[in-house]
Protein backbone atom coordinates (compact mmCIF):
# COMPACT_ATOMS: atom_id res chain seq x y z
CA UNK A 1 0.00 0.00 0.00
CA UNK A 2 2.34 2.31 1.00
CA UNK A 3 4.73 1.51 -2.12
CA UNK A 4 1.78 2.39 -4.08
CA UNK A 5 1.26 5.79 -2.31
CA UNK A 6 5.03 6.61 -3.31
CA UNK A 7 4.27 5.58 -6.95
CA UNK A 8 1.34 7.85 -7.22
CA UNK A 9 3.27 10.70 -6.14
CA UNK A 10 6.17 10.33 -8.74
CA UNK A 11 3.66 9.93 -11.59
CA UNK A 12 2.07 13.22 -10.28
CA UNK A 13 6.04 14.57 -10.26
CA UNK A 14 6.51 13.64 -13.27
CA UNK A 15 3.14 14.97 -14.86
CA UNK A 16 3.49 18.27 -12.96
CA UNK A 17 7.08 18.88 -13.49
CA UNK A 18 8.23 16.94 -16.34
CA UNK A 19 11.00 15.61 -13.91
CA UNK A 20 11.84 11.83 -12.78
CA UNK A 21 10.94 12.00 -9.01
CA UNK A 22 12.89 9.35 -8.15
CA UNK A 23 16.23 10.84 -8.77
CA UNK A 24 15.34 13.38 -6.35
CA UNK A 25 15.57 12.90 -2.97
CA UNK A 26 12.48 13.68 -0.42
CA UNK A 27 15.12 14.90 2.39
CA UNK A 28 16.28 17.31 -0.52
CA UNK A 29 12.51 18.79 -0.37
CA UNK A 30 12.07 18.51 2.73
CA UNK A 31 15.40 20.98 3.34
CA UNK A 32 14.04 23.37 1.36
CA UNK A 33 11.15 23.67 2.30
CA UNK A 34 12.26 24.13 5.99
CA UNK A 35 14.82 26.44 4.73
CA UNK A 36 12.08 28.61 3.36
CA UNK A 37 9.61 28.45 5.92
CA UNK A 38 12.26 28.78 8.80
CA UNK A 39 13.26 32.34 7.48
CA UNK A 40 9.81 33.97 8.36
CA UNK A 41 7.43 35.78 5.98
CA UNK A 42 8.79 37.24 3.90
CA UNK A 43 11.23 34.82 4.09
CA UNK A 44 15.06 36.78 4.96
CA UNK A 45 17.68 34.30 3.59
CA UNK A 46 21.30 34.80 3.22
CA UNK A 47 23.65 32.21 2.00
CA UNK A 48 27.25 33.03 2.48
CA UNK A 49 26.77 36.06 2.88
CA UNK A 50 24.68 36.66 -0.36
CA UNK A 51 21.13 37.89 -0.05
CA UNK A 52 18.11 35.92 -1.20
CA UNK A 53 16.53 39.40 -3.16
CA UNK A 54 13.21 37.52 -4.56
CA UNK A 55 11.45 37.02 -1.26
CA UNK A 56 7.90 37.01 -2.66
CA UNK A 57 8.36 35.05 -5.93
CA UNK A 58 10.24 32.73 -4.52
CA UNK A 59 8.65 31.07 -1.98
CA UNK A 60 5.80 31.18 -4.24
CA UNK A 61 8.31 29.25 -7.07
CA UNK A 62 8.94 26.07 -4.24
CA UNK A 63 5.70 25.65 -3.05
CA UNK A 64 4.15 25.40 -6.49
CA UNK A 65 6.41 22.75 -7.08
CA UNK A 66 5.99 20.74 -4.02
CA UNK A 67 9.67 22.43 -2.79
CA UNK A 68 11.41 20.17 -5.20
CA UNK A 69 14.89 21.20 -6.09
CA UNK A 70 14.50 23.29 -9.44
CA UNK A 71 18.68 23.22 -10.94
CA UNK A 72 19.93 19.98 -9.36
CA UNK A 73 19.80 16.31 -11.26
CA UNK A 74 21.09 13.58 -9.55
CA UNK A 75 23.48 15.99 -7.22
CA UNK A 76 24.75 17.66 -9.85
CA UNK A 77 24.26 20.87 -12.21
CA UNK A 78 20.94 20.22 -14.26
CA UNK A 79 21.64 21.31 -18.08
CA UNK A 80 19.04 24.10 -17.03
CA UNK A 81 21.84 25.26 -14.49
CA UNK A 82 24.49 25.48 -16.88
CA UNK A 83 22.36 27.17 -19.28
CA UNK A 84 21.29 30.05 -16.81
CA UNK A 85 24.99 30.36 -15.55
CA UNK A 86 26.15 31.09 -19.23
CA UNK A 87 23.54 33.57 -19.78
CA UNK A 88 24.18 35.13 -16.53
CA UNK A 89 27.09 35.20 -17.93
CA UNK A 90 26.40 37.61 -20.88
CA UNK A 91 24.75 40.02 -18.30
CA UNK A 92 26.96 42.71 -18.72
CA UNK A 93 26.43 42.64 -23.05
CA UNK A 94 22.91 43.99 -21.82
CA UNK A 95 25.09 46.91 -19.51
CA UNK A 96 24.59 44.88 -16.47
CA UNK A 97 26.96 43.55 -13.21
CA UNK A 98 26.67 39.92 -13.83
CA UNK A 99 27.41 39.16 -9.92
CA UNK A 100 24.09 41.48 -9.28
CA UNK A 101 23.06 37.89 -9.91
CA UNK A 102 25.12 35.69 -7.39
CA UNK A 103 27.25 34.62 -10.33
CA UNK A 104 30.80 34.31 -8.24
CA UNK A 105 29.18 32.97 -5.70
CA UNK A 106 27.01 30.34 -8.03
CA UNK A 107 30.64 29.46 -9.79
CA UNK A 108 32.37 28.58 -6.52
CA UNK A 109 29.63 26.98 -4.72
CA UNK A 110 29.58 24.68 -8.38
CA UNK A 111 33.04 23.74 -8.49
CA UNK A 112 32.62 23.12 -4.67
CA UNK A 113 29.87 20.51 -5.71
CA UNK A 114 32.59 18.79 -7.88
CA UNK A 115 33.91 17.52 -4.58
CA UNK A 116 31.48 17.63 -2.20
CA UNK A 117 27.44 16.66 -2.19
CA UNK A 118 26.30 17.66 1.03
CA UNK A 119 22.42 18.74 1.11
CA UNK A 120 23.32 21.73 2.64
CA UNK A 121 25.06 22.86 -0.62
CA UNK A 122 23.02 21.33 -2.69
CA UNK A 123 19.95 23.68 -0.95
CA UNK A 124 21.80 26.53 -1.53
CA UNK A 125 22.72 26.19 -4.54
CA UNK A 126 19.74 25.40 -6.03
CA UNK A 127 18.13 28.65 -3.87
CA UNK A 128 20.83 31.02 -5.08
CA UNK A 129 20.08 29.63 -9.03
CA UNK A 130 16.40 30.41 -8.58
CA UNK A 131 16.88 33.96 -6.93
CA UNK A 132 19.24 34.57 -10.04
CA UNK A 133 16.64 33.70 -12.63
CA UNK A 134 14.11 35.73 -11.12
CA UNK A 135 15.88 38.86 -10.74
CA UNK A 136 17.98 38.88 -13.65
CA UNK A 137 14.47 38.05 -15.48
CA UNK A 138 12.61 41.23 -14.00
CA UNK A 139 16.08 43.12 -14.46
CA UNK A 140 15.60 42.51 -18.04
CA UNK A 141 11.83 43.09 -18.65
CA UNK A 142 11.43 46.62 -16.76
CA UNK A 143 15.17 47.51 -15.46
CA UNK A 144 17.30 47.17 -12.63
CA UNK A 145 16.12 50.44 -11.80
CA UNK A 146 13.08 51.95 -10.74
CA UNK A 147 13.16 55.89 -12.21
CA UNK A 148 10.90 57.25 -9.68
CA UNK A 149 13.15 56.13 -6.93
CA UNK A 150 15.61 58.40 -8.85
CA UNK A 151 13.71 61.01 -9.99
CA UNK A 152 10.38 62.44 -9.39
CA UNK A 153 10.10 63.75 -12.84
CA UNK A 154 10.60 60.76 -14.92
CA UNK A 155 7.15 58.57 -14.76
CA UNK A 156 6.58 55.35 -16.53
CA UNK A 157 4.73 52.14 -16.08
CA UNK A 158 7.16 49.50 -15.77
CA UNK A 159 5.92 46.10 -17.45
CA UNK A 160 5.24 43.10 -15.57
CA UNK A 161 5.25 39.53 -15.64
CA UNK A 162 4.21 36.54 -13.97
CA UNK A 163 8.12 35.36 -13.46
CA UNK A 164 7.22 31.97 -11.13
CA UNK A 165 5.35 30.45 -13.86
CA UNK A 166 7.88 31.51 -16.72
CA UNK A 167 10.69 30.05 -14.52
CA UNK A 168 8.55 26.85 -14.32
CA UNK A 169 7.57 26.80 -17.81
CA UNK A 170 11.47 27.68 -18.98
CA UNK A 171 12.23 23.99 -16.74
CA UNK A 172 10.19 22.10 -18.00
CA UNK A 173 10.50 23.19 -21.79
CA UNK A 174 14.53 23.35 -21.33
CA UNK A 175 14.09 26.82 -23.05
CA UNK A 176 15.77 28.86 -20.17
CA UNK A 177 18.00 30.87 -22.81
CA UNK A 178 15.03 31.71 -24.48
CA UNK A 179 12.85 32.46 -21.69
CA UNK A 180 15.30 35.14 -19.92
CA UNK A 181 16.28 36.93 -23.82
CA UNK A 182 11.91 36.91 -24.97
CA UNK A 183 11.63 39.80 -22.11
CA UNK A 184 14.44 42.14 -23.50
CA UNK A 185 13.17 45.30 -25.65
CA UNK A 186 12.43 44.37 -29.11
CA UNK A 187 13.85 47.81 -30.38
CA UNK A 188 15.91 47.76 -33.53
CA UNK A 189 17.04 50.84 -31.66
CA UNK A 190 17.97 48.85 -28.39
CA UNK A 191 19.63 45.78 -30.13
CA UNK A 192 21.70 48.95 -31.91
CA UNK A 193 22.91 50.64 -28.75
CA UNK A 194 24.28 47.24 -27.22
CA UNK A 195 26.21 46.99 -30.27
CA UNK A 196 27.77 50.18 -29.91
CA UNK A 197 28.51 49.12 -25.91
CA UNK A 198 30.19 46.12 -27.41
CA UNK A 199 32.04 48.09 -29.79
CA UNK A 200 33.23 50.72 -27.26
CA UNK A 201 34.76 48.00 -25.18
CA UNK A 202 36.90 46.36 -27.85
CA UNK A 203 37.96 50.50 -27.82
CA UNK A 204 38.36 50.08 -24.03
CA UNK A 205 40.06 47.01 -24.71
CA UNK A 206 42.84 48.27 -27.10
CA UNK A 207 43.73 51.16 -24.61
CA UNK A 208 41.54 54.05 -25.17
CA UNK A 209 41.97 57.06 -25.97
CA UNK A 210 43.76 59.93 -24.05
CA UNK A 211 42.68 63.41 -22.92
CA UNK A 212 43.24 66.28 -25.33
CA UNK A 213 45.34 69.12 -23.84
CA UNK A 214 43.43 72.59 -24.15
CA UNK A 215 45.17 75.20 -26.85
CA UNK A 216 44.59 77.71 -29.56
CA UNK A 217 42.34 77.63 -32.59
CA UNK A 218 44.56 76.05 -35.31
CA UNK A 219 43.76 76.79 -38.88
CA UNK A 220 43.90 74.23 -42.36
CA UNK A 221 47.64 73.92 -42.74
CA UNK A 222 48.78 75.04 -38.83
CA UNK A 223 51.23 72.59 -37.36
CA UNK A 224 49.99 71.97 -33.87
CA UNK A 225 51.59 69.37 -31.16
CA UNK A 226 47.96 68.04 -30.44
CA UNK A 227 47.39 66.74 -34.08
CA UNK A 228 48.67 62.85 -33.17
CA UNK A 229 46.22 62.66 -30.35
CA UNK A 230 43.40 63.91 -32.32
CA UNK A 231 44.23 61.79 -35.35
CA UNK A 232 44.67 58.44 -32.63
CA UNK A 233 41.07 59.73 -30.66
CA UNK A 234 38.85 59.98 -33.77
CA UNK A 235 40.57 56.80 -35.26
CA UNK A 236 39.18 55.14 -32.01
CA UNK A 237 35.60 56.09 -32.82
CA UNK A 238 35.71 56.00 -36.72
CA UNK A 239 35.54 59.34 -37.28
CA UNK A 240 38.65 59.38 -38.97
CA UNK A 241 39.69 56.32 -41.43
CA UNK A 242 43.54 55.14 -40.31
CA UNK A 243 46.43 56.66 -42.50
CA UNK A 244 50.06 56.48 -43.29
CA UNK A 245 50.41 60.13 -41.41
CA UNK A 246 49.02 59.79 -38.06
CA UNK A 247 52.29 61.48 -36.59
CA UNK A 248 51.91 63.93 -38.60
CA UNK A 249 51.31 67.34 -36.85
CA UNK A 250 49.87 69.14 -40.10
CA UNK A 251 46.53 70.47 -39.11
CA UNK A 252 44.89 69.16 -42.94
CA UNK A 253 41.27 69.38 -44.19
CA UNK A 254 41.18 65.42 -43.31
CA UNK A 255 41.51 65.97 -40.32
CA UNK A 256 38.46 68.79 -39.97
CA UNK A 257 36.16 66.92 -42.02
CA UNK A 258 36.35 63.88 -39.35
CA UNK A 259 36.08 66.51 -36.57
CA UNK A 260 32.77 67.72 -38.31
CA UNK A 261 31.92 63.98 -37.65
CA UNK A 262 32.67 64.05 -34.46
CA UNK A 263 30.98 67.34 -33.54
CA UNK A 264 27.46 66.17 -35.45
CA UNK A 265 27.84 62.84 -33.30
CA UNK A 266 28.34 64.73 -29.98
CA UNK A 267 25.24 67.53 -30.58
CA UNK A 268 28.15 70.27 -30.69
CA UNK A 269 28.19 73.06 -33.33
CA UNK A 270 29.67 71.58 -36.64
CA UNK A 271 32.26 73.89 -37.77
CA UNK A 272 35.64 71.84 -37.57
CA UNK A 273 37.51 73.10 -35.24
CA UNK A 274 38.94 72.45 -32.28
CA UNK A 275 37.09 74.72 -29.85
CA UNK A 276 36.71 74.17 -26.32
CA UNK A 277 33.48 72.47 -25.95
CA UNK A 278 35.08 69.79 -28.75
CA UNK A 279 38.04 68.98 -26.96
CA UNK A 280 36.10 68.13 -23.77
CA UNK A 281 34.08 65.94 -25.77
CA UNK A 282 37.07 64.21 -27.01
CA UNK A 283 38.53 64.19 -23.81
CA UNK A 284 35.66 62.01 -21.79
CA UNK A 285 37.09 58.67 -21.36
CA UNK A 286 35.94 55.54 -22.75
CA UNK A 287 34.77 54.46 -19.97
CA UNK A 288 32.30 57.28 -19.23
CA UNK A 289 31.14 56.49 -22.72
CA UNK A 290 30.96 53.39 -21.97
CA UNK A 291 28.62 53.80 -18.42
CA UNK A 292 26.61 56.76 -20.68
CA UNK A 293 25.26 53.89 -23.00
CA UNK A 294 24.97 51.11 -20.28
CA UNK A 295 22.70 53.27 -18.30
CA UNK A 296 21.17 54.44 -21.76
CA UNK A 297 20.24 50.72 -22.12
CA UNK A 298 18.73 50.48 -18.93
CA UNK A 299 16.40 53.30 -19.95
CA UNK A 300 15.27 51.58 -22.83
CA UNK A 301 13.99 48.52 -20.35
CA UNK A 302 11.59 51.28 -18.76
CA UNK A 303 9.88 51.70 -22.20
CA UNK A 304 6.75 49.66 -23.62
CA UNK A 305 7.62 46.95 -25.80
CA UNK A 306 5.39 47.97 -28.63
CA UNK A 307 4.85 52.22 -29.40
CA UNK A 308 2.04 51.89 -31.73
CA UNK A 309 2.10 51.98 -35.80
CA UNK A 310 2.20 55.33 -35.49
CA UNK A 311 3.81 57.37 -32.97
CA UNK A 312 5.82 60.77 -31.95
CA UNK A 313 9.34 60.52 -30.18
CA UNK A 314 10.79 63.58 -27.99
CA UNK A 315 14.27 63.14 -26.92
CA UNK A 316 14.76 65.92 -24.68
CA UNK A 317 18.42 65.69 -24.67
CA UNK A 318 18.79 65.92 -28.27
CA UNK A 319 16.07 68.58 -28.24
CA UNK A 320 14.53 66.50 -30.79
CA UNK A 321 11.00 65.45 -32.32
CA UNK A 322 10.62 62.46 -34.47
CA UNK A 323 7.04 61.42 -35.71
CA UNK A 324 7.44 57.25 -36.95
CA UNK A 325 5.18 55.59 -38.59
CA UNK A 326 5.89 51.38 -38.52
CA UNK A 327 8.83 52.57 -37.12
CA UNK A 328 10.23 55.10 -39.82
CA UNK A 329 10.65 58.94 -38.69
CA UNK A 330 8.19 60.81 -41.49
CA UNK A 331 8.56 64.19 -40.28
CA UNK A 332 11.28 65.46 -37.51
CA UNK A 333 12.11 68.86 -36.08
CA UNK A 334 14.04 70.92 -33.62
CA UNK A 335 12.48 71.80 -30.24
CA UNK A 336 12.82 73.67 -27.15
CA UNK A 337 12.47 71.88 -23.63
CA UNK A 338 12.74 73.14 -20.11
CA UNK A 339 15.11 74.92 -18.59
CA UNK A 340 17.05 73.23 -15.82
CA UNK A 341 15.24 74.25 -12.91
CA UNK A 342 11.91 73.87 -14.67
CA UNK A 343 12.88 70.50 -16.40
CA UNK A 344 10.56 68.99 -18.72
CA UNK A 345 9.55 65.66 -17.22
CA UNK A 346 9.64 62.00 -18.96
CA UNK A 347 6.79 60.30 -19.70
CA UNK A 348 4.63 58.44 -22.30
CA UNK A 349 1.00 59.42 -22.77
CA UNK A 350 -1.73 60.00 -25.98
CA UNK A 351 -2.26 63.33 -27.91
CA UNK A 352 -6.29 63.81 -28.23
CA UNK A 353 -6.61 66.96 -29.68
CA UNK A 354 -5.27 70.15 -30.49
CA UNK A 355 -6.06 74.06 -30.18
CA UNK A 356 -5.88 76.35 -32.67
CA UNK A 357 -5.13 80.15 -31.32
CA UNK A 358 -5.01 79.43 -27.92
CA UNK A 359 -5.17 80.83 -25.18
CA UNK A 360 -2.28 80.41 -22.36
CA UNK A 361 -3.75 80.00 -18.81
CA UNK A 362 -0.73 80.91 -17.05
CA UNK A 363 0.59 78.50 -14.50
CA UNK A 364 0.85 80.12 -11.02
CA UNK A 365 4.30 79.15 -10.66
CA UNK A 366 5.32 81.25 -13.91
CA UNK A 367 2.82 83.99 -13.01
CA UNK A 368 4.60 84.44 -9.58
CA UNK A 369 8.34 84.02 -10.64
CA UNK A 370 8.27 85.42 -14.16
CA UNK A 371 5.37 88.00 -14.94
CA UNK A 372 4.38 89.46 -11.17
CA UNK A 373 8.13 91.04 -11.37
CA UNK A 374 6.98 92.37 -14.79
CA UNK A 375 4.17 93.78 -13.77
CA UNK A 376 6.37 95.71 -10.70
CA UNK A 377 8.39 97.33 -12.87
CA UNK A 378 5.74 98.25 -15.79
CA UNK A 379 1.96 97.52 -15.25
CA UNK A 380 1.93 98.08 -19.07
CA UNK A 381 3.63 95.27 -19.33
CA UNK A 382 0.22 93.51 -18.89
CA UNK A 383 -1.33 95.53 -22.33
CA UNK A 384 1.58 94.99 -24.31
CA UNK A 385 1.53 91.16 -23.99
CA UNK A 386 -2.49 91.24 -24.42
CA UNK A 387 -2.35 89.48 -21.07
CA UNK A 388 -5.31 89.95 -18.61
CA UNK A 389 -5.99 89.19 -14.66
CA UNK A 390 -9.09 87.11 -14.16
CA UNK A 391 -11.28 86.27 -11.50
CA UNK A 392 -13.66 82.86 -11.52
CA UNK A 393 -13.78 80.14 -13.55
CA UNK A 394 -16.68 79.35 -16.84
CA UNK A 395 -20.05 82.02 -16.46
CA UNK A 396 -18.88 83.08 -13.22
CA UNK A 397 -15.09 84.76 -14.97
CA UNK A 398 -14.77 88.20 -14.36
CA UNK A 399 -12.06 90.67 -16.05
CA UNK A 400 -10.34 92.76 -13.28
CA UNK A 401 -8.53 95.97 -13.30
CA UNK A 402 -4.71 95.17 -12.79
CA UNK A 403 -4.74 98.69 -11.16
CA UNK A 404 -6.45 97.57 -8.73
CA UNK A 405 -4.47 94.79 -7.52
CA UNK A 406 -1.42 95.22 -4.51
CA UNK A 407 1.00 93.36 -6.84
CA UNK A 408 2.90 93.41 -3.80
CA UNK A 409 0.31 90.66 -1.93
CA UNK A 410 1.39 87.23 -3.66
CA UNK A 411 -0.84 85.22 -1.15
CA UNK A 412 -4.21 87.60 -1.92
CA UNK A 413 -3.70 87.39 -5.80
CA UNK A 414 -2.95 83.08 -5.39
CA UNK A 415 -6.30 83.05 -3.52
CA UNK A 416 -8.73 85.18 -5.46
CA UNK A 417 -6.84 85.78 -9.04
CA UNK A 418 -5.12 84.41 -12.36
CA UNK A 419 -3.42 85.74 -15.78
CA UNK A 420 -4.21 84.51 -19.13
CA UNK A 421 -2.64 85.77 -22.21
CA UNK A 422 -5.15 86.09 -25.38
CA UNK A 423 -4.18 84.67 -28.96
CA UNK A 424 -2.54 86.86 -31.25
CA UNK A 425 1.37 87.06 -32.37
CA UNK A 426 2.69 88.19 -28.94
CA UNK A 427 0.98 84.67 -27.63
CA UNK A 428 3.68 82.22 -25.96
CA UNK A 429 2.06 79.30 -27.76
CA UNK A 430 1.77 80.38 -30.98
CA UNK A 431 -0.88 79.57 -33.44
CA UNK A 432 -1.17 75.83 -32.10
CA UNK A 433 -0.82 73.56 -28.92
CA UNK A 434 -1.04 69.94 -29.44
CA UNK A 435 -2.40 68.25 -26.31
CA UNK A 436 -1.93 64.91 -24.50
CA UNK A 437 -3.72 65.52 -20.72
CA UNK A 438 -1.15 64.59 -18.00
CA UNK A 439 0.16 65.34 -14.59
CA UNK A 440 2.41 66.99 -15.48
CA UNK A 441 0.64 69.99 -17.52
CA UNK A 442 3.20 69.34 -20.12
CA UNK A 443 2.25 70.08 -23.84
CA UNK A 444 3.69 70.66 -27.82
CA UNK A 445 3.24 74.51 -28.84
CA UNK A 446 4.31 76.71 -31.70
CA UNK A 447 6.55 79.99 -30.41
CA UNK A 448 6.55 82.95 -31.58
CA UNK A 449 10.59 82.82 -30.64
CA UNK A 450 11.17 81.55 -33.76
CA UNK A 451 15.25 82.65 -33.63
CA UNK A 452 16.24 79.90 -30.45
CA UNK A 453 15.78 77.19 -32.58
CA UNK A 454 19.43 78.10 -34.40
CA UNK A 455 21.08 77.78 -30.99
CA UNK A 456 23.04 73.91 -30.56
CA UNK A 457 21.77 73.55 -26.86
CA UNK A 458 18.33 74.67 -26.43
CA UNK A 459 16.87 74.22 -22.42
CA UNK A 460 14.94 77.61 -22.47
CA UNK A 461 11.21 76.63 -21.81
CA UNK A 462 9.13 76.56 -18.50
CA UNK A 463 8.59 72.78 -18.84
CA UNK A 464 6.33 72.77 -22.07
CA UNK A 465 8.09 71.79 -25.45
CA UNK A 466 8.12 74.35 -28.20
CA UNK A 467 8.48 72.95 -31.86
CA UNK A 468 10.24 74.20 -34.59
CA UNK A 469 7.74 73.40 -37.17
CA UNK A 470 4.03 73.38 -35.92
CA UNK A 471 2.21 73.91 -38.88
CA UNK A 472 3.63 70.49 -40.61
CA UNK A 473 3.01 68.73 -37.34
CA UNK A 474 -0.93 70.27 -37.95
CA UNK A 475 -1.23 68.96 -41.17
CA UNK A 476 0.52 65.59 -40.53
CA UNK A 477 -2.21 64.54 -37.75
CA UNK A 478 -4.98 65.85 -39.45
CA UNK A 479 -4.23 64.39 -42.55
CA UNK A 480 -7.31 62.15 -42.76
CA UNK A 481 -9.88 64.82 -41.44
CA UNK A 482 -10.32 66.10 -45.33
CA UNK A 483 -11.91 69.17 -44.15
CA UNK A 484 -8.53 70.17 -43.02
CA UNK A 485 -6.96 71.97 -45.75
CA UNK A 486 -3.89 73.31 -45.52
CA UNK A 487 -5.07 76.97 -46.23
CA UNK A 488 -7.46 76.05 -43.41
CA UNK A 489 -4.95 75.29 -41.04
CA UNK A 490 -3.09 78.00 -41.29
CA UNK A 491 -6.10 80.21 -41.24
CA UNK A 492 -7.11 78.62 -38.01
CA UNK A 493 -3.67 79.23 -36.24
CA UNK A 494 -3.55 83.00 -36.69
CA UNK A 495 -7.42 83.74 -36.80
CA UNK A 496 -7.60 85.05 -33.13
CA UNK A 497 -10.15 82.76 -32.22
CA UNK A 498 -9.97 79.07 -30.17
CA UNK A 499 -10.93 76.25 -31.94
CA UNK A 500 -10.28 72.87 -30.69
CA UNK A 501 -9.94 70.14 -33.05
CA UNK A 502 -10.30 66.24 -31.70
CA UNK A 503 -7.97 63.40 -33.00
CA UNK A 504 -8.97 59.88 -34.25
CA UNK A 505 -7.24 58.29 -33.35
CA UNK A 506 -4.95 59.70 -30.84
CA UNK A 507 -1.30 59.81 -31.32
CA UNK A 508 1.14 58.09 -28.78
CA UNK A 509 3.93 60.62 -27.72
CA UNK A 510 6.62 59.61 -25.34
CA UNK A 511 8.80 62.11 -24.17
CA UNK A 512 12.38 60.58 -23.61
CA UNK A 513 15.67 61.36 -22.04
CA UNK A 514 18.65 59.66 -24.13
CA UNK A 515 21.91 61.02 -23.53
CA UNK A 516 23.74 58.47 -26.18
CA UNK A 517 22.05 55.73 -28.87
CA UNK A 518 22.52 54.62 -32.72
CA UNK A 519 20.90 56.70 -35.46
CA UNK A 520 19.71 54.90 -38.85
CA UNK A 521 23.40 54.76 -40.17
CA UNK A 522 24.99 52.97 -37.43
CA UNK A 523 26.88 55.83 -35.27
CA UNK A 524 26.45 56.28 -32.05
CA UNK A 525 25.38 59.54 -30.77
CA UNK A 526 26.16 61.34 -26.81
CA UNK A 527 24.70 64.35 -25.93
CA UNK A 528 25.54 66.20 -23.10
CA UNK A 529 23.50 65.78 -19.84
CA UNK A 530 21.54 68.54 -19.53
CA UNK A 531 19.93 68.03 -16.81
CA UNK A 532 22.13 66.02 -14.38
CA UNK A 533 20.06 62.76 -14.58
CA UNK A 534 23.13 60.41 -15.99
CA UNK A 535 25.09 60.29 -12.90
CA UNK A 536 22.64 59.30 -10.33
CA UNK A 537 21.02 56.26 -12.39
CA UNK A 538 24.51 55.09 -13.06
CA UNK A 539 25.38 55.27 -9.06
CA UNK A 540 21.85 53.16 -8.70
CA UNK A 541 22.68 50.66 -11.58
CA UNK A 542 26.03 50.16 -10.00
CA UNK A 543 24.79 49.23 -6.76
CA UNK A 544 24.24 45.83 -5.19
CA UNK A 545 20.69 44.38 -6.34
CA UNK A 546 17.62 44.98 -3.63
CA UNK A 547 14.53 43.33 -2.45
CA UNK A 548 12.01 42.78 -5.45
Amino acid sequence: MKSSYIQRCIFMAVLIFGIPATIQSFEFDENIRNRIESAGTPPKIEINNEIIYASIALPLFYEKRGYQPAWIYKKKLSENAKRLIGEIKLASNEGLIPDDYHLIKISEMSDKLKNEKNIELLVDLDLLLTDAFLIYASHLLSGKVNPITIDPEWFTNLKEADFVSILDSSLYHNNISKALRDLLPMHDKYKRLKQGLENYRKIEDQGGWREIPDGPLPKIGDNDNRVPLIRQRLIAAEDLKEIAVIDSTRYDSSLVDAIKRFQKRHGLDIDGQLGPKTIAAMSVSVLERINQIRLNLERWRWLPQFFGEKYIIVNIANFELDVYEKNQIVLDMRIIAGKTYRRTPVFSDQMSYLVFSPYWNIPNNITVSDIIPMIRKDIEYLNKMKIKVLHGYGSNMKNIDPMTINWEDIDNFNKNYWLRQEPGPANLLGGVKFMFPNRFNVYLHDTPAKDLFGKTSRDFSSGCIRIEKPEELAIYLLKDQFEWTLDKIREAMKRGTEQTVRLFPAMPVHILYWTSWVDENGLINFRNDIYNRDKSLLDALNEKSTTN
